[in-house]
């Protein structure tokens, strides 16, 4: 059995690990992987724990773009054989090649390429992984994220080519994460938890379901400890913790570090390298702006005000791009639902923890402008105004899952695991929306045995692993391996059952 790994730049180093874990622990040794960031690629070249048979590594794909004749005959074949049904999505849902994200921050906003330049790239990097998969034959995809041209290309060609997929998804609930087939559901979850009612309330999973629900209306927490108003930059003082002799000191030589790279590493030639100087230029645009800071613009909540809740979203982000390429532009959406609304509701608008530093004081202002909006001082956290809300309107958000927990209506405008549940309303199309929201606040009927039989199933197909904390936080590698083993075994308990023939 071979696996093929799509190992997203940082994903990388936990990728390996869970291949390191098959082969040691269940006997599957031949293994191919797509890599971001050349770090990874060295990595994963140099250690001897485990032998990939082929590693792609788009910076170098990528390059070959330059060379390449545009072929509308081949693009005309990929548009029948992988279209979605064009082209156009899997370059869309690339934020560094349409905006220059991750190599620039937020706000900055520009292409890096030509429309031409992009469909060459397309060409090179779908030629590529088609010939990967075709010379390797792997018996199964795993992933984690997937935000660009390549890892989102080698998903749906997988799945073009009938290859299993198995995607690492977080469940929102604590460090929980299951394998699916798709990367916006839980596929094993949908096909149980509706006719296998009775079946899961014989199980330890329905009192833990049961259990959790209970805790989490008691006390509200954020699934990720980050995603909260005190873990992050919010107020003015701990933007500017930076200034401190310490932090600073690390952060010139850390800039040193980097400019001296920019004369002699090997990725100042890759398109995802993050040059020093516009970095620097980034963050002290940013810093100016946390300077003047917003704290005039924000409204006060009122306890007599009728109001739905919008809680605004990380961007450029995957959960937009990939989940709801219709709906990523926040402002149109949220101009759209304050028409929506009863005429004597409020919108209440709260920013996203991790964005305050990053968006613009003309971006609050432009939404000020409509009439019904109050803006929410991000201090306060979403479970607090969740609780008072007769309606939460989101586009992949976690507060969409929890207001579900706390009995609300949900509208939401994007693909999320959620959606399976038949309380929430999906608007797929912005002309019903007016339809929607009069149906949730009229006649919305919270089903409590459902969801406790969906987070049943969750809890029978899930393992905790704390993703986010070993991927981003942990830097002991014995105990990210460690950690991340329960992950590795459920990937070889679904393959093993594959291969006899069993659901999954």
């Amino acid at each position: 059995m071979k696996g093929c790994f799509i190992l997203q730049r940082g994903f990388a180093y936990i990728g390996h690990d869970i291949a390191y874990h098959l082969k040691n622990s269940h006997g599957i040794t031949e293994f191919c992987g797509y890599v971001y960031l050349r770090s990874s690629y060295d990595f994963l070249k140099s250690q001897t724990e485990v032998e990939y048979s082929t590693l792609l590594l788009d910076e170098d794909v990528h390059k070959d773009f330059e060379k390449e004749k545009l072929d509308t005959d081949y693009l005309n074949y990929l548009e029948r054989e992988f279209g979605l049904p064009s082209l156009w999505p899997y370059t869309a849902v690339d934020r560094v090649l349409m905006s220059s994200q991750l190599v620039r921050e937020y706000p900055y906003n520009q292409p890096m390429y030509t429309h031409e330049e992009m469909m060459k790239i397309f060409q090179v990097k779908a030629r590529a992984i088609i010939k990967m998969l075709e010379n390797e034959k792997p018996d199964f995809v795993f992933c984690g994220v997937i935000g660009s041209i390549g890892s989102v290309f080698l998903y749906h060609a997988a799945k073009k080519f009938g290859i299993p997929i198995y995607a690492a998804l977080p469940t929102l609930i604590g460090g929980r994460n299951i394998l699916s087939d798709t990367y916006h559901t839980f596929t094993s979850v949908d096909k149980s938890f509706r006719a296998n009612v009775e079946r899961l309330k014989s199980t330890s999973h329905w009192q833990e379901a049961t259990n959790y629900i209970e805790e989490f209306r008691n006390r509200p927490t954020a699934w990720l400890k980050k995603l909260t108003p005190s873990a992050q930059a919010i107020s003015r003082n701990k933007q500017f913790l930076f200034l401190r002799p310490f932090r600073a000191f690390r952060s010139l030589r850390a800039l040193l570090r980097d400019i001296v790279g920019s004369f002699t590493s090997a990725e100042r030639f890759d398109y995802s390298y993050i040059n020093p100087w516009n970095q620097l230029r980034d963050k002290f645009a940013r810093k100016i702006n946390n300077l003047i800071g917003q704290d005039d613009l924000y409204d006060t909540v009122d306890p007599n005000d009728d109001y739905a809740f919008f809680p605004l979203h990380l961007e450029p982000e995957v959960a937009l791009l990939l989940q709801a390429p219709n709906y990523a532009d926040q402002m149109h959406v949220i101009r759209t639902i304050a028409r929506t609304l009863p005429l004597q509701y409020k919108l209440y608008v709260k920013e996203h923890p991790q964005m305050v530093e990053y968006r613009r004081r003309s971006y609050y202002k432009e939404l000020k402008k409509i009439p019904n909006l109050k803006l929410i001082n991000p201090k306060i956290t979403s479970h607090e105004l969740i609780a008072n809300a007769k309606l939460l309107f989101t586009i992949t958000g976690s507060a969409g899952w929890e207001a579900t927990i706390l009995k609300k209506p949900i509208i939401n405008f994007g693909r999320h695991f959620y959606n399976s549940l038949s309380q929430i309303k999906l608007c797929t199309n912005i002309d019903t929306l007016s339809g929607l929201v009069k149906e949730q606040l009229e006649k919305f009927v919270h089903n409590e045995q459902e969801l406790i039989a969906f987070m049943a199933a969750i809890f029978e197909d899930s393992v905790d692993v704390s993703m986010h904390q070993l991927w981003e936080d942990e830097k002991d590698l014995e105990k990210k391996r460690r950690g991340i083993k329960p992950l590795a075994d459920l990937l070889a308990s679904k393959l093993i059952s594959k291969q006899n023939g069993n659901a999954t």
